[in-house]
């Protein structure tokens, strides 16, 4: 399903729309070395006429070298 992705760097969410399979899991976008993580919390907006969950931006974690 889409969902939408709020806060965090905006550069790294493209459109802000993503493919999920699930809104228990965390979505991980990679980012400038390290990956921005998003996370749903119940909220629901409507997006050009489809109603999508929409994830939060909970934090930031580096890769690994």
């Amino acid at each position: 399903m889409k969902a939408l992705l709020t806060g965090g760097p905006e550069t790294a969410m493209g459109s802000g729309i993503v493919e999920v399979q699930n809104l228990a899991e965390t979505v991980k976008i990679a980012f400038a070395a390290g990956y921005e993580h998003f996370r749903h919390h119940g909220e629901v907006r409507h997006v050009d006429g489809q109603e999508m969950p929409v994830f939060a931006w909970c934090g930031r974690t580096r890769i690994a070298e």
